[in-house]
This record gives structure tokens, sequence and C-alpha cells, in this order.
């Protein structure tokens, strides 16, 4: 094990969560790897559940809760490993975890980051919960082959979008893009580095071997949906090139009016509306951050769009999006887009210019 790993885990009120997954954590862990517990304001739990798997973690108070994206990029700062491994708390890894993780930083050395595979219990079988964040061309995102088999996940290969339940990123390619981005808070802040990495000529991969069960369920508090829209334009804002921003608006446009309804009979129409509110008072800093992003994209937009997918078809979402005439006008649109773009070559701007940033 000469790849170290610096493993980075963000705690609020997780001390049961700890309570499983350090004690899974510290056999796979090896000489010079370090643990770095942020703790984002809770209970206090967290330092009794370091104590006894994982003596030498360094636990770190963040002074209330900044989020889980700034408290992150503080534990990149303090880490000293070769690897910078982003662990969700509840993220318990399986025996043989340690030696998957660090494989690719030498048998893939393109790959700038990369995640284990994500599991989780359905019905008491340990299944699939994310091998990859799919992204739609509206910002939604989801969890990749949710409720699949463990065996369906395959073998190690590169994926578009890694999850951040469980991301390995090499520490030159971390700064390079410049981490998280402190303004998410929490969710998107794992696809809005994927695309940075992405569009700035970065690689992604799956190891399957690496794999961690996740206590995962999916649902959404009122709350949560504020985070989950915002940041879902704000990502799109941030990261997408000017002439895919242009040729996407009118479908994003359809998409903010589809949500109005449906989070007016879901109780969230309030969070949507402040998620809108907010996203305009950030919108000077956004448009900002999106120049500068511009400069540093190397891929053109015809290739940054071919990361995205035109269907809305994880089991989570309403079988009204995922099939049927939603489907279909989706899946038109996007190859109107992908014509107007181009051929996914350098250097080719297909019959909608370039130019456009």
């Amino acid at each position: 094990m000469d790849t170290t790993l610096s493993v980075i885990i963000v705690a609020h009120d997780s001390g049961p969560d700890l309570d499983r997954s350090l004690p899974a954590l510290a056999p796979e862990l090896g000489p010079g790897d370090e643990v770095i517990v942020l703790d984002n304001g809770s209970d206090g739990s967290a330092g009794p559940a370091i104590e006894a798997p994982l003596p030498a973690a360094r636990l770190v108070p963040m002074g209330g809760n900044p989020g889980f994206a700034r408290a992150v990029n503080h534990g990149a700062e303090l880490a000293r490993g070769d690897l910078l491994l982003v662990l969700n708390p509840d993220a318990a890894p399986r025996p043989g975890f340690g030696r998957a993780i660090r494989a690719p930083a030498s048998s893939r050395p393109g790959w700038d980051a990369w995640m284990g595979l994500v599991g989780c219990r359905i019905e008491g079988e340990l299944r699939v919960n994310t091998w990859g964040n799919p992204v739609h061309y509206t910002g939604i995102a989801w969890a990749g082959g949710h409720g699949r088999p463990l065996a369906e996940a395959g073998e190690a290969r590169e994926i578009p979008v890694a999850s951040g339940a469980c991301l390995a990123v090499r520490r030159e390619a971390w700064h390079r893009v410049g981490g998280l981005a402190d303004e998410f808070f929490l969710y998107h802040e794992d696809i809005d580095f994927s695309l940075r990495l992405r569009a700035a000529g970065g690689r992604i991969g799956l190891e399957p071997a690496a794999l961690v069960d996740h206590e995962y369920e999916f649902g959404a508090n009122r709350l949560k949906w504020f985070w989950l829209e915002r940041n879902r334009l704000a990502m799109v804002i941030r990261n997408y090139p000017g002439p895919l921003l242009a040729l996407v608006a009118p479908v994003l446009l359809a998409t903010e009016l589809a949500l109005i309804p449906v989070a007016a009979r879901g109780g969230w129409l309030g969070h949507k509306l402040r998620s809108w509110g907010d996203l305009a008072r950030w919108l000077p800093r956004l448009l900002r951050e999106r120049r500068e992003l511009a400069r540093r994209r190397v891929v053109p937009a015809a290739r940054f769009a071919r990361l995205l997918t035109p269907d809305l078809d994880s089991p989570l979402l309403p079988e009204a999006v995922r099939r049927g005439p939603v489907r279909w006008l989706l899946r038109g649109w996007w190859a109107l887009v992908l014509a107007l773009l181009g051929p996914d070559r350098a250097g080719r701007g297909g019959r909608f210019r370039r130019g456009l940033r």
C-alpha cells in the first residue's frame, strides 16, 4: 500500500453512523494513511465514536455548520495523503476496500478521480446504491444503477460523473480544479466538481471492487428541495458551455414551470420559490465564476454535452416523466441539440458557433 490515503469525513449528528462505519474503515488503512473528521456543529457524538476504532483520527470542529462542501475543502487543506478520499459517515467499507480504492492510482494513470461502488441494503440484500450519477441536460441527477444487483456493476471503467459518497481524487487534480464549491452547502457539489474536472480535460472512473455499504434511504424534506433545486440551476449556469446553455434554455424554462404544480402538490412550493430568490442573489457571482470556468475549459461544447443524458430513467422518478410523450420530447430536443453542436471533435463547433461563452 504505497499510495497513502487522506480519508475526509464530514459529521453532523453522525455518532451512530460512525459507530458502524469507522470500525469497518480501520482495517482498510495502511501506514501513512490518515482520517480527518470534520464536525459540522453536531451533538458531540463524533468524538466518542472515533476514540476506540481510530484513536489517531483527527477531529476538527468547524464551529457551526458551514455545509458539507466547505467542510470537505477544509479537510483537504489539512490532508497530507497522495489520495483524498471523501467518504460519507454512513458508508461502511467492505473487506478489501483499502487495496481496491488505491489500485487505480497506479493501474489507471489517466484517471484524475474515481469512485468506489456504493451499495445499500434493500429488503436486507446489499444492492447498488450508485455506480455514478447520471445527469440529465436539465441538471436533474440521480443515483445510477440504484437497486440493481452488485454483479451488474461490471468491471472498472470510465464514467461521466461520480458520486461524492465515496470519491477518491488525486491531490494535484483536487487543487487544480479547486475542490468543491463552498456556496453549494450540500447537494450537487459532487456533480459540479465532476463536470469542472471533465471540462478541464480530466477523467473520472468507477472501481467496483472498492465497495461500501451505505445507509441510504431516498427521501427529500422541504428544506432538502431548496438545496437540490437551487444547486441544480447553479450547477447548470456555472458549467454549461454557452452554445449548450442557449440550446437547452427552452427546456430548462419548461422544467421550471412544470415544477411549480409538482412543488405545490408536494408541499415545498415555498422552498422552490426561495431557491429562485437565492439563485438571483447569487447570480452576479455565478456569472463571474462561469467566466473563470470557461477560461479553464479545454473540451468543446459537443464533447461536454455528451456527458449528459436525455432520459430521466431513474426508478425513483415519477413514471410520467420516464415514459411516453415526455421521454420522446426530451429525446427529440436533445437530438436537435447534438446536431447543432456538431461532432465531438476539438476545433469543430457544428452549425451552432462555439464563439458564445
